[in-house]
């Protein structure tokens, strides 16, 4: 599966897959066999953070 690579459409893919399917980012990144600390670091790199306790890319 090809996800977008433009950060703020990963950000916005991504809170809608962690919406509408995914309790959590581990989640989505097992189920979609991703590197979860890539993806991360590269939301970071674009301003935006994961807050667990929301399930989103803030």
């Amino acid at each position: 599966m090809s996800i977008p690579q433009d950060p703020i459409m990963l950000m916005s893919y991504l809170n809608t897959q962690l919406r509408d399917f995914y309790p959590s980012l581990e989640e989505l990144c097992k189920s979609l066999d991703l590197e979860q600390e890539p993806l991360e670091e590269k939301l970071l790199a674009a301003g935006f953070r994961y807050d667990p306790a929301r399930n989103q890319f803030r």
